[in-house]
């Protein structure tokens, strides 16, 4: 079962793009740290240059960019799966080397800043794997949607990994069985962009899925801490001083914490919601890296405070969530504030940490992965 994801989101994002981003701009840099990542997908990129080049009219060049697109997100899969090498680089900083080409080169017409727009909102869902959710029609195979995230922190570390994209590779189309149960993992990857947000694209992209609940479990997955959380209570605002991979800021901070937007305005709800995924079963699996059910947010004035329950956060306003205040406590503010919206308040949905990784680190990405996989298999066994 496929459901459509509209372009608005990517679009409303893209329009006023024309030369190269921040993120485009370490592409070279990149290619001289980790040679070997960042040629994977070169190939491609040259091909999609040159086919680009030819492109008579805009529903060409749209539909270049998504073929292109969904090549690159099964052929980062088929690799890391032949390859047994969990790397989510290569498919990030393939993207970039073909949305340098949309965003700057010449086609074989004149392409308008609108059609240039459109071609990287196509090429951007196809590569995420937005459009790739493919759950049987049948429901009695059960569905979790889980999402990560891309590599981030580039100023800093620019071969860093993200555990969370690493996951959302290895686990698409990932099916278990549990007493009789079958269970499908369908994913998704976000970009580490607070424009992307502001323009509704998870609220695009899930709402489908929730709306007549053609899901049975959401979770949003980033990298956090030196363990795994589970993050209890997402907040409202902003107020991390990390900038994004567009290196634009949150606009917040402790003294003064801001919402994102949604619609052109700030997003509505609630300052602190809570996560309804089935936490105790979670916690059950404790190796190799102990899971922890974090309560504990930050609110005005610069408060951190354990919740025991989200009564007791009544009143007052956000710091931070229990998932920090930047882009992981959004992603799942987002997704609970939707499942509230939607009247779902028994839809399991809400965030995991992971343990932190310095760069790249293959055995730590395996095993982080692992653990997701066992902590899902346990929420179903032991929480529904």
């Amino acid at each position: 079962m496929r459901l459509a994801f509209p372009l608005l989101s990517l679009l409303a994002v893209h329009t006023l793009a024309h030369a190269a981003t921040p993120e485009e701009d370490r592409l070279g840099r990149a290619a001289k740290a980790m040679p070997a990542t960042v040629q994977e997908f070169a190939g491609m990129a040259s091909n999609f240059a040159q086919d680009w080049s030819k492109c008579a009219n805009a529903a060409e060049t749209q539909k270049l960019a998504a073929d292109y697109g969904s090549s690159l997100w099964f052929g980062a899969k088929a690799n890391l799966r032949k390859q047994q090498d969990p790397d989510d680089r290569a498919l990030y900083w393939g993207r970039l080397a073909i949305a340098r080409t949309v965003r700057d080169e010449a086609a074989g017409f004149a392409v308008s800043p609108a059609e240039r727009a459109a071609a990287l909102a196509a090429l951007e869902k196809a590569s995420r794997g937005m459009d790739d959710v493919n759950f049987s029609t049948s429901r009695e195979t059960k569905r979790i949607l889980l999402t990560g995230f891309d590599p981030f922190g580039l100023e800093r570390r620019l071969d860093q990994s993200n555990p969370s994209g690493v996951a959302a590779l290895m686990l698409d189309g990932e099916q278990f069985e549990v007493g009789g149960q079958r269970v499908r993992i369908e994913t998704a990857i976000f970009p580490v962009r607070f424009a992307d947000f502001d323009a509704g694209m998870l609220e695009n992209w899930l709402r489908p899925w929730m709306n007549g609940r053609n899901v049975d479990m959401v979770v949003t997955v980033s990298m956090g801490r030196s363990d795994f959380d589970l993050e209890r209570f997402p907040g409202r605002r902003r107020s991390d001083n990390w900038s994004d991979n567009l290196n634009a800021s949150s606009g917040g901070n402790y003294e003064n914490p801001v919402p994102g937007q949604l619609n052109g305005q700030p997003i509505n709800g609630a300052e602190f919601v809570e996560f309804s995924l089935p936490a105790a079963a979670m916690l059950q699996v404790q190796s190799p890296f102990a899971v922890h059910d974090n309560r504990w947010v930050r609110f005005a004035p610069n408060t951190r405070f354990s919740a025991d329950s989200l009564a007791a956060l009544n009143g007052k306003t956000a710091v931070e969530g229990s998932g920090g205040g930047y882009l992981s406590n959004e992603i799942s503010y987002r997704a609970v504030r939707l499942r509230d919206e939607l009247g779902l308040g028994s839809l399991p949905v809400g965030h995991i940490h992971t343990p932190a990784i310095s760069s790249y680190d293959p055995n730590k990405l395996r095993a982080i992965t692992a653990q997701i996989r066992a902590m899902l298999v346990a929420a179903w066994k032991n929480g529904n």
